[in-house]
């Protein structure tokens, strides 16, 4: 599964990193780094529930096109 961000919609509240600090960190400005774009081995349920806890809904799952890592 693969992460991406809409940083229009993006508020940097930290509630992903809350919840998946594996994947997400707000830097020093308030914005939201992606620590890898791709889901990490069992760290799914952590980034669904990320996902799902976005308020601005800035953040989305989608699958891996074939072929990609």
């Amino acid at each position: 599964m693969k992460i991406s961000v809409d940083r229009t919609k993006c508020t940097g509240l930290g509630i992903c990193e809350s919840l998946a600090p594996d994947v997400f960190e707000i830097d020093d400005n308030g914005d939201l780094v992606l620590k890898t774009d791709t889901v990490p081995e069992g760290q799914l349920a952590d980034v669904e529930a990320a996902v799902e806890g976005c308020p601005t809904e800035a953040l989305r799952l989608h699958q891996a096109e074939p072929g990609s890592a």
